[in-house]
């Protein structure tokens, strides 16, 4: 069948055409979707894992077992999983097992910017790197194919535009599924020394014929112009950027696996050519290996290392110049900086810490982080996913050294604290900090699309599922004070806030209710009956124009210069009532409903 697919959906298409039986992934922008895909093929057991460390030992497992396996995560995740990944490439494989790694350029959801093909150099374990949907579906199939026959894992890099651009698909069926026999290895999947140094051993001959597989391998294809002198050498999608600036008036490679790569058929292109141009977004991996020939490319030198490598970024390096494009008054587009949504149930909090002194604020990774932002300007600091309770801690341990009353307040978010952050909170608890721990429990995983996560209830297919209480978890890491409130009530978060900033010892402080824009579960409705079902309003004749209710941050509000009075925009209001508890005159009232 011939329809249109994303590249995460592809990716997903492909794995059940290969007769994957199991996936996990951890949300990540932008590998997100291909779970969310895998999760409605029933043939496939799907779950959410508390990190991606976690999923790529649950396919591993499955893999030991005897079937065929998939781990995806964006590549921040793929530092998180590295542990079990490199001990991985040296066991090998029983069913064949994928990992996927949505890298970013550009780094529009992330905290950072890398190219994890050097994940699969430094492992030694072979990469595809697909351009348009259909390969992201064909290699998938392939990538299983050389799992086994090479007995390794596979990783497939992708990137944003790969993932979430949509091209045509030629979509196949499942095979019959049969599961491989398990046999108890320990030569092989024990890791003790003197295991792992024999299987050291045996990664170099794998090496040697992946190498072979790699010249041969059909998707990595020479197109020349006999007319040209000028090669280019691209892969993924930056193929068909360099297509789009350079046309057929030239010669182009295209590698698509991209370790170990077919060095001899780069050297036979090179030799062809007087000019060489190797497009690539981030690290000039293809370029350092071109060099390393004998070659001298026209590469990183001219080409930004850093961010999307887009036909106008290219055609600017090349030309000084991209093409021309509707011009457009910059003065009056109006700045729309990224902010916390309506009713956001993390807005009573920052609005709280905001006015303590003497506070450093340790945050991480989530929709939360805008806490960093106008008018809170409450965080400070944001590494990786989970760091908040460390960095805080060790932060703490230094303020205490230096006899300044700094005290630091360290926050993350439920699904952060399930993924890496439980693992800081027990180190707090162990080494006895005195920081208040706070986690932001919405319920849900929210920056993502809305995921389930531990404390949700569900699993990834929908299934019930018991409910972590992370109040139960700190109690079981022996934290003695442990405080619950509703984030939306600021006097509440205020009076807590205060209590727990006297103590001499730890504590945790978890503020729960629902995201704004969650799909309320049965036991949501119960939990937190009337939620979100209230709108409020400025009373023009009341209001004196002071502008605190501004401070809430919240975009449902705006003020009128002219008339000098705020309003309340009733398609945005969710009836949180922060706007409301922090107005002086009571000018902010709840909407009486009309019967009827």
């Amino acid at each position: 069948m011939r329809t249109l697919m994303t590249g995460d959906e592809a990716i997903a298409r492909g794995a059940y055409e290969a007769g994957v039986v199991f996936a996990a992934a951890y949300p990540g922008t932008p590998s997100t979707e291909i779970l969310e895909n895998l999760a409605h093929y029933p043939e496939i057991y799907s779950e959410w894992s508390p990190n991606e460390k976690v999923a790529l030992e649950g396919a591993i497992g499955a893999s030991i077992a005897g079937g065929r396996a998939i781990a995806s995560m964006k590549h921040v995740g793929l530092n998180v999983a590295a542990d079990p990944l490199f001990t991985f490439a040296y066991t090998g494989v029983n069913g064949g097992t994928v990992i996927i790694t949505a890298d970013e350029p550009g780094q529009y959801s992330s905290q950072n910017e890398q190219d994890n093909r050097n994940y699969a150099k430094a492992a030694k374990i072979p990469m595809l790197e697909p351009s348009d949907s259909q390969e992201c579906l064909d290699m998938t199939k392939l990538a299983f194919d050389i799992s086994e026959q090479f007995d390794t894992p596979v990783l497939i890099r992708m990137t944003t535009r790969v993932c979430h651009s949509k091209s045509p698909v030629i979509t196949g069926e499942r095979p019959e599924v049969t599961l491989k026999p398990y046999e108890r290895k320990g030569n092989k999947y024990v890791c003790v020394p003197a295991v792992a140094k024999k299987l050291r051993v045996n990664i170099e001959s794998r090496t040697a014929k992946l190498k072979e597989f790699s010249e041969k391998c059909i998707y990595n294809k020479a197109e020349y112009n006999a007319e040209s002198n000028i090669g280019v050498i691209s892969s993924g999608i930056s193929y068909y950027y360099a297509k789009e600036v350079f046309g057929s008036g030239v010669s182009h490679l295209k590698l698509a696996m991209t370790w170990p790569l077919p060095l001899d058929l780069i050297k036979d292109f090179c030799d062809r050519m007087e000019k060489i141009y190797i497009i690539e977004e981030n690290d000039p991996y293809l370029e350092e290996a071109v060099r390393a020939l004998g070659f001298k490319p026209l590469g990183k030198d001219i080409f930004p290392p850093y961010d999307e490598m887009t036909p106008d970024t290219i055609r600017k390096s090349l030309f000084g110049e991209t093409l021309p494009t509707i011009s457009a008054d910059t003065e009056v587009v109006i700045n729309r900086p990224p902010t916390l949504c309506a009713g956001c149930p993390h807005r009573g909090f920052f609005y709280e810490i905001a006015k303590r002194k003497n506070v450093m604020i340790s945050g991480d990774i989530g929709c939360y982080t805008l806490g960093m932002a106008p008018p809170y300007n409450a965080m400070d600091s944001t590494i990786c996913m989970g760091a908040s309770l460390s960095i805080g801690h060790g932060a703490q341990r230094v303020f205490d050294m230096t006899d300044r009353g700094t005290r630091v307040v360290s926050v993350l978010g439920d699904s952060t604290f399930f993924h890496t952050g439980m693992n800081s909170l027990l180190n707090v608890a162990y080494n006895q900090s005195n920081t208040i721990n706070v986690i932001l429990d919405n319920r849900i995983t929210g920056m993502t699309g809305h995921q389930d996560n531990p404390g949700s209830g569900y699993t990834a297919s929908g299934e019930s599922a018991p409910m972590i209480k992370i109040e139960d978890v700190a109690k079981a890491f022996g934290f003695r004070n442990i405080r619950v409130v509703n984030p939306n009530d600021l006097q509440q978060v205020s009076d807590v806030l205060d209590e727990l900033l006297a103590l001499d010892e730890p504590s945790v402080l978890i503020t729960r209710w629902p995201c704004a824009l969650k799909k309320f579960s049965p036991e949501d409705k119960m939990e937190f009956a009337g939620a979100y079902t209230d709108k409020f309003a400025v009373d023009q004749d009341t209001c004196i124009g002071c502008k605190l209710c501004m401070k809430a941050g919240c975009p449902a509000l705006s003020f009128d210069t002219k008339a000098k009075k705020a309003a309340i925009s009733r398609t945005q209001c969710l009836g949180c009532s922060v706007c409301a508890q922090v107005c002086p005159k009571d000018a902010i009232k709840k909407e009486v409903r009309q019967n009827g």
